[in-house]
């Protein structure tokens, strides 16, 4: 059946300005880095991105190296795109990094002009397509000089392949250098993409200023902190868990009592406010205007379905933000 796209999609969800630029992205953005690769069936993938267009989530966001293997997700998305979302593809914001290993060898990895826009010419052929909305450097290159890895990044813009500038991982001293670099060349940075959730605030220390002051965007990944701060591992850890299955992203050894004993905690509040846990931990991370949207992987429509409906209820007061202030600075 030939996919149509729900009419009623742009009333489901906010859209929020993208530091001072003119795009707006959905406050809720999907994620690719799971659930799309060959190990997933195709038909579930499809299924997944249709259901959240059909909410409103217009940015689907990949990697090179996304998969497993690497590639793959690209490849699978190249394919569902071109199957059922090209009449849409102006109604997308679809992003892709290079920064991490792809292929053997030196000129595989890291932020060198020769393998960003060597990356970025495979990306565009694996999905597909003529551009990318948002180019990202995946991770900040210790060796390669920052300045070699910025004229990368706005040569790609300057050659059409990519709209717009973004940064991944970059602390805040870099990132400061890398932005006015950017600024300089002429292609700002539009986005930074940092890790961040209620067990991972180092980005409230300077990062999420600096951004704000220089007028760039964030999207905030691992919100969930990998399904920690959901109501997954309250009771101990299923045996169909990530935890369980020796992902090097989230062991068993990360689920600790404490950290059990926080997520009890948080779950109660969110209890009071009529949410999931996982409601409230998004809704939070969401909770003041330095943050543009985050961004969610999925391996059910009904995790779409829990997101976007935190979107109705995402304001804390503030006994609220002290109570899960102090259930956080609890000891892990």
């Amino acid at each position: 059946m030939v996919y149509q796209a729900h009419p009623q999609r742009y009333q489901t969800m906010e859209y929020r300005r993208c530091g001072s630029s003119g795009l707006k992205l959905p406050a809720v953005s999907l994620g690719l880095w799971h659930n799309f690769g060959d190990a997933t069936l195709l038909e579930t993938s499809r299924q997944l991105l249709r259901h959240a267009f059909d909410l409103g989530i217009t940015h689907f966001d990949l990697a090179n190296n996304y998969g497993p293997p690497p590639g793959s997700a690209e490849s699978n998305f190249g394919r569902i795109l071109r199957e059922d979302f090209l009449p849409y593809r102006d109604e997308l914001i679809i992003s892709s990094k290079a920064g991490y290993t792809m292929w053997d060898g030196p000129y595989g990895d890291w932020g060198s002009r020769k393998y960003l826009i060597a990356s970025l010419d495979q990306s565009l052929k694996r999905m597909g397509l003529e551009y990318v909305d948002i180019f990202y450097h995946h991770r900040p290159d210790p060796e390669t000089p920052l300045m070699e890895t910025m004229r990368a990044l706005d040569h790609v813009v300057r050659q059409g392949k990519a709209l717009y500038i973004g940064l991944s991982n970059y602390p805040a001293d870099r990132a400061r250098e890398a932005l006015a670099i950017l600024q300089d060349l002429g292609t700002p940075c539009l986005i930074h993409q940092p890790k961040y959730s209620m067990y991972e605030r180092w980005v409230e220390a300077e990062l999420l200023d600096l951004l704000q002051e220089q007028g760039v965007g964030s999207i905030a990944f691992s919100p969930l902190a990998g399904g920690q701060l959901t109501d997954r591992y309250l009771n101990g850890i299923p045996a169909d868990s990530r935890a369980a299955s020796g992902s090097q992203f989230l062991n068993a050894d990360q689920i600790t009592e404490a950290k059990v004993e926080k997520a009890r905690l948080l779950n109660e509040i969110a209890g009071t406010r009529g949410q999931k846990l996982s409601q409230m931990a998004l809704a939070w991370v969401l909770r003041h205007e330095k943050v543009t949207s985050v961004l969610i992987g999925a391996s059910k429509t009904a995790q779409l379905d829990d997101a976007v409906g935190m979107l109705s209820h995402r304001q804390f007061t503030a006994a609220e933000c002290e109570a899960i202030d102090a259930i956080l600075n609890r000891a892990n």
